[in-house]
């Protein structure tokens, strides 16, 4: 985690009290020497290699003494009011389990940030750029959602993620099975199955900058490519645990059916060259999905 993104959070801890927790995943820049001089008093756990974002958050729970855990990433950035409304709206929602906000880009553009449960036809749907023909269809990101109204959702990214602590004994945290991506699609399916309420809050803005928790690498997470293979990987697991072995079954066919379909357009079109990315996803998919034997076990 920066400088920046641990001032803004101290910056804006109102009246209550925080206790703060760095998990530094294997980050090969001088991030750990910096936190440890400038923070004497965060408790910092140092992992060797990347053990994957879930199972790093995990590793607090242990250590949590408060009402509420908030998951906040490195490049993630609060404002001063942010905490306090964030805990002002959660516990004015008694069954809101899972609390996630606006988030938006240094550039002030509007990231999704309400979401609703993947399915292997909206995925499908999703790929191919089909959704204005099923107006209908719930999305994973719904393009008609007002970021401005506060609302029921299936799930909120992990980025800035506040919980409240009943629930994290309850139902647990993030399955270690997951090493990137889904993590918190799986825990707000669990949330949500438990009887309590994912809400998204509108009047709250985090800067968001994206994809620096997947920097740290460790040797792991290097390339475009390996991100892709990870995705691939998790919504298999996501779907065989949730949704049983024929659902997962039926999402390969899926991603295997939408590259064909895009092949296909491009010919009709006269776009299409041979390369090494023809059916690249679909490789990924049937790859992993023997690996992980139609989505039973993880892989790493």
């Amino acid at each position: 985690m920066s400088i920046e993104a641990i001032n803004s959070l101290l910056s804006s801890k109102g009246d209550f009290e925080l206790e703060i927790f760095v998990v530094d995943n294997a980050s090969k820049d001088d991030s750990v020497a910096l936190i440890k001089s400038a923070f004497p008093k965060i408790t910092l756990i140092e992992n060797k290699v990347n053990v994957g974002f879930g199972r790093a958050n995990n590793q607090v729970l242990d250590l949590v003494k408060g009402d509420y855990v908030l998951l906040l990433n490195t490049d993630a950035f609060v404002q001063p009011d942010t905490l306090a409304k964030s805990l002002q709206y959660i516990e004015s929602q008694p069954k809101c389990g899972v609390l996630g906000v606006r988030l938006i880009g240094r550039d002030n553009e509007q990231q999704p940030s309400c979401r609703y449960f993947p399915t292997p036809f909206n995925l499908f749907v999703q790929r191919l750029g089909l959704a204005r023909f099923l107006p209908r269809l719930q999305l994973v990101d719904d393009s008609d959602c007002d970021a401005s109204v506060s609302m029921s959702c299936d799930w909120v990214p992990g980025c800035y993620y506040l919980i409240r602590k009943q629930v994290v004994d309850q139902v647990g945290l993030f399955d270690p099975r997951y090493f990137l991506y889904s993590e918190e699609v799986d825990h707000c399916f669990a949330v949500k199955k438990a009887g309590w309420q994912v809400l998204y809050y509108a009047d709250v803005t985090v800067v968001h900058i994206g994809g620096e928790s997947a920097k740290s690498g460790g040797g792991v997470i290097n390339s475009g490519k390996q991100l892709s293979v990870l995705q691939a990987e998790s919504e298999l697991l996501y779907f065989r645990k949730n949704h049983g072995f024929f659902t997962c079954l039926q999402h390969v066919l899926l991603v295997i059916l939408a590259d064909i379909i895009q092949f296909l357009k491009d010919i009709i079109k006269f776009r299409w060259r041979f390369n090494s990315h023809f059916f690249a996803f679909s490789r990924l998919t049937i790859t992993s999905a023997i690996k992980t034997r139609i989505g039973g076990v993880p892989f790493r």
